[in-house]
């Protein structure tokens, strides 16, 4: 063999060994550092201690890396209901009482109750809608009111002075109307009055919440939290 083709051999070797190299490192790295990498889960729906099985991206016919869509695993809620309910945001309704204060307006600086219609009559303005707003909205719409006409720039800041009660009704020993006490659930309701009667249910419970002039019933455990407003009605045991 001469010179010229052994060195022609020779660098034959060394490119078909590039490439097998370059081959290797398409299909074991991809290309892509390890903190890069999208842990993305495969069709079949495997997976590994819990987790989706990380698969690699596919090459496209252009030699770019084409990624898949990721999978997002949800995680699920375990906190128990009366937290979950606990941190919505107070609405008002029929028979809350609210402390109205408007800086440098004595006259309009007064206790309203929110009556049957859902509003609160404020001198000047007349009616005001209440029902379904929290105390944030409220101050907005006194604000928005006043300042059209009447007050220049007023500053005004809306408290729930007692919140409208709850009720009571069932196997219980005092059944009736009582105050509302801040994140009360079902169960804290009955201790409120009195405690269960002996064919009462400590499983099964009703309760009746008006929403937005809707009344809604609502089979409850016994942590679910109370609204005001809401009826709770405390069934029979079957034996």
């Amino acid at each position: 063999m001469s010179l010229r083709h052994a060195f022609a051999a020779i660098s034959l070797a060394i490119a078909c060994s590039g490439c097998a190299h370059v081959s290797d490192w398409i299909a074991s790295d991809d290309g892509v550092s390890d903190d890069a990498r999208v842990a993305v889960a495969s069709e079949g729906g495997q997976t590994r201690d819990g987790y989706p099985v990380p698969v690699g991206p596919s090459v496209r016919s252009d030699g770019h890396i084409a990624w898949g869509e990721p999978t997002v695993v949800p995680v699920a809620l375990s906190a128990p209901a009366a937290v979950g309910h606990s941190d919505r945001p107070y609405l008002l309704d029929t028979g809350d009482r609210l402390r109205v204060f408007v800086y440098g307006q004595p006259n309009l600086s007064r206790l309203y109750i929110v009556d049957h219609g859902g509003q609160i009559t404020v001198p000047l303005i007349g009616s005001v809608r209440a029902r379904g707003l929290t105390t944030t909205a409220l101050e907005g719409a006194i604000r928005s009111r006043l300042g059209t006409q009447y007050v220049r720039d007023p500053q005004v800041t809306v408290d729930v002075q007692q919140n409208r009660p709850f009720f009571i009704l069932g196997e219980v020993r005092n059944s009736g109307q009582y105050p509302y006490v801040s994140g009360m659930t079902v169960e804290t309701a009955v201790a409120i009055a009195g405690g269960y009667t002996e064919r009462a249910s400590n499983r099964k419970f009703r309760l009746t919440r008006r929403i937005n002039g809707t009344v809604e019933q609502i089979e409850a455990p016994s942590d679910y939290v109370v609204q005001p407003g809401d009826t709770v009605f405390v069934f029979e045991r079957l034996f």
